[in-house]
């Protein structure tokens, strides 16, 4: 796949979250779960992150991160159906941005116990949000279903965005990771 079909997948993920810019499209639970997850920087900046963090990794790193944040971000979806709420929510979530942008940033590989820690931490938070905002006529599974398939197509995308640049271009990884800890920063100060 070279940049210009990547690029087109991304525009194709991105757009449900047009339509969700009207009302009267809330009782659509897995087009609701899918476009949540697109709809907000701090989630789509993050789930990115993920991937770009896990084509830093070497060996079992790559699929572990993600899958770790995709499975944590179900679990705390249920939480968040169930009405559980997490203090400080909206800073952790925005400080999960920023630190994850720090990690891509600086293409740390930390133990991997710590990384699949620190990813479990984030993607919870993540997850409660999602499940805090289901919407009302909505069924949670689909809900869930949607969110979950989005999760893993923004690693997905992320993962296959750094594993395909070229050499020579390599660092616009470590760029996108700086980027993203300044938006991180930004949505902490907002």
């Amino acid at each position: 796949m070279n940049l210009r079909q990547t690029l087109a997948v991304g525009a194709l993920l991105l757009s449900p979250a047009l339509a969700f810019a009207h009302d009267g499209h809330d009782h659509a639970g897995l087009l609701a779960g899918l476009a949540h997850p697109i709809g907000g920087l701090d989630h789509l900046l993050a789930m990115l992150a993920v991937g770009l963090w896990a084509a830093q990794q070497k060996g079992s790193a790559r699929w572990a991160l993600p899958l770790t944040f995709v499975a944590a971000v179900l679990a705390g979806g249920l939480l968040g159906f169930a009405g559980h709420a997490l203090p400080l929510l909206e800073n952790g979530i925005a400080g999960s941005v920023l630190a994850l942008g720090l990690l891509v940033a600086l293409a740390a590989r930390p133990p991997l116990a710590a990384a699949l820690g620190l990813t479990a931490l984030f993607a919870l938070g993540h997850g409660v949000a999602h499940g805090l905002e289901l919407p009302t006529l909505a069924s949670p599974w689909d809900y869930a279903a949607g969110f979950v398939v989005a999760t893993a197509a923004l690693h997905g995308l992320g993962y296959r965005l750094a594993r395909r640049l070229p050499q020579a271009v390599a660092p616009l990884v470590r760029i996108a990771g700086g980027l993203t800890a300044l938006a991180g920063g930004w949505l902490l100060a907002t």
